[in-house]
């Protein structure tokens, strides 16, 4: 059956500013490039401005709308800027995905440091907190918006060697909750997205291990890690009108592995 014309419009973002944390590579590349295609003005962030820029550059190029921009999600100053910097520019967004993380040790906790704590929970939960506040007082004055957070399966089922990690994504998910109640009476909509094993440079530590991931795809009974843009559809899903009916969610994209 063909789908009517309209339908088209449920994932429409045209006119709308979409900020994409973590936009430089793996899943906050793919989820940029997807925005864009669906009609929304991406600012692509994330520490590293040259490799942001070549993702902007790309979907320009595409025939999208993109720039880039430098912030450090781990520092509440650079939040701040980034937000200042997009008013000064007329770019307040519509759309925040809250997707720059940080996981610096992989082991026992017995044997974690505290600056390695400490960096993870500055930019997995300070960082999409403050994120989230300057983006959603922004919104408030323009009748409303999207954010969504990438979380993980881990905030489920909490991972061997990865104990904080694992700590910070269950946190998202709450806070996601919290935000939505608060936020809703504002029209302002806040999802979370789980992803399950991702094939990205970020886990690097588990897809470059042979051995631990044959153990991990016996667990998913899809049988494979996910592709970057196979995580990024959910996140359009959640930003579009399609879900505006749709808040304080925490959509599962994991092959199966939490079933």
């Amino acid at each position: 059956m063909n789908a009517h014309p309209a339908d088209s419009a449920v994932f429409d973002l045209t006119g709308k500013t979409a900020l994409v944390t973590g936009a430089s590579r793996g899943i906050g590349a793919a989820i940029a490039r997807l925005l864009a295609a669906h009609g929304a003005h991406v600012v692509c962030v994330s520490r590293k401005l040259d490799a942001c820029e070549a993702i902007a550059a790309a979907i320009r190029a595409a025939g999208g709308s993109a720039q880039a921009q430098a912030m450090h999600a781990g520092e509440p100053a650079s939040i701040e800027a980034l937000f200042d910097t997009l008013d000064g520019q007329g770019r307040a967004p519509h759309i925040l995905v809250n997707n720059a993380a940080a996981n610096p040790y992989y082991g026992p906790l017995l044997d974690m440091d505290l600056a390695s704590y400490e960096k993870t929970v500055a930019v997995n939960l300070r960082g999409y907190f403050w994120a989230s506040v300057q983006a959603a007082r922004r919104m408030r004055e323009h009748g409303g918006g999207a954010i969504v957070n990438i979380a993980s399966v881990n905030a489920r089922r909490p991972a061997p060697g990865q104990g904080v990690y694992s700590m910070t994504k269950a946190g998202i998910v709450n806070l996601t909750q919290g935000m939505a109640r608060e936020w809703a009476a504002h029209g302002i909509r806040v999802n979370a997205v789980l992803p399950g094993l991702t094939d990205t440079k970020f886990a690097g530590a588990i897809t470059a291990d042979a051995k631990l991931m044959a153990t991990m795809t016996r667990m998913i009974p899809l049988a494979r890690a996910a592709r970057p843009a196979e995580i990024a559809p959910a996140v359009l899903f959640l930003c579009a009108p399609a879900s505006a009916y749709v808040t304080g969610a925490a959509l599962t994209v994991d092959g199966g592995y939490l079933a």
